[in-house]
């Protein structure tokens, strides 16, 4: 399992509040240094529209080309690639929504127009010697429509103008989606024969709105997905997607997975990183593991203290 944190993107958008360019660098090195696998850091969405992703260029240029390796930005358009990969992008989450009106909502555009614009997109990325991801949101349920049919995930997921991404991105963007039901869309893309592979992986990104989050992530897991992805105390959530609460706890996540670079150390620094930015920002911690963390079970090598 690797993990993916969200912090910086999905989870600051919703706070209405802009870090400065330095303090969302500090932070991106931290995680890296502690061994997060791989980032979410901002967006190319329009500013006025999310104020939280106004400096995502400006943290870009802060950082150096090996710590941009590990690092993703959104993007929505050819036109977001081409201004993200000037400024040194090289990993692109090409984004739009599975459902009409979602997409419309959230890009302005309909799901056909977003995936007839892919094919440029793919080509700007190459060009600049990166990698793309088909990110499909709200891949489960529709804030306006309902439900989602998986053939239409499947459609999308198998059409050849997709052709040249290198993962897909499935996304349970209202929190609302069970584990079967994780396990049987994300097993369906992965029988698909495309997808599940380490050169052209499945991630799973899913909300925790009603408490699910941790189960669906681990269901995806054993279905074929091999990344997840998560924000420090379960901060975030789609401005335009109404119902959607904060994304699953990268916390909660990691201590549920355990990967080899994940010790008690490292839980010990994520949960400080966290309540120092949850802090700052207003926002509540979400996490149950950073909550346990803080418990007085100090025979528990997790908990904070218990061996110093």
């Amino acid at each position: 399992m690797s993990l993916r944190d969200v912090t910086l993107r999905d989870g600051l958008q919703l706070t209405g509040k802009v870090l400065p360019t330095e303090r969302k660098v500090e932070i991106a090195r931290r995680l890296l240094a502690l061994g997060v696998p791989e980032l979410e850091i901002g967006s190319m969405a329009r500013p006025d529209l999310v104020p939280p992703m106004a400096n995502t260029l400006e943290l870009v240029a802060q950082l150096t080309p090996e710590e941009l390796e590990r690092c993703w930005v959104w993007v929505a358009t050819p036109r977001h690639v081409a201004r993200a990969a000037e400024a040194g992008v090289r990993n692109f989450q090409y984004c739009f929504s599975v459902s009409d009106a979602h997409n419309k909502a959230n890009i302005g555009r309909t799901t056909e127009d977003s995936v007839a614009a892919m094919p440029e997109a793919i080509r700007l990325a190459q060009e600049a010697g990166g990698r793309i991801q088909l990110c499909l949101a709200t891949a489960f349920t529709c804030p306006f429509d309902g439900p989602v049919d998986p053939t239409r995930v499947l459609a999308i997921a198998a059409d050849p103008r997709t052709e040249g991404s290198a993962d897909i991105v499935i996304a349970d963007t209202l929190g609302q989606a069970y584990p079967g039901q994780v396990a049987a869309l994300i097993g369906l893309v992965a029988a698909a024969g495309r997808w599940g592979t380490p050169e052209r992986r499945i991630v799973f990104h899913g909300h925790d709105t009603w408490g699910l989050g941790v189960a669906n992530s681990l269901a995806a897991l054993r279905a074929g997905a091999s990344v997840v992805d998560g924000s420090l105390g379960g901060l975030g959530g789609c401005p335009f997607a109404p119902g959607a609460s904060g994304n699953t706890a990268s916390e909660d996540l990691l201590f549920a997975t355990r990967p080899e670079w994940f010790t008690p150390s490292v839980l010990s620094d994520l949960v400080l990183i966290s309540e120092d930015l949850l802090k700052e920002l207003g926002e509540a911690n979400r996490s149950r593991t950073a909550e346990g963390a803080r418990s007085k079970a100090e025979a528990f090598e997790w908990v904070i203290g218990a061996n110093k």
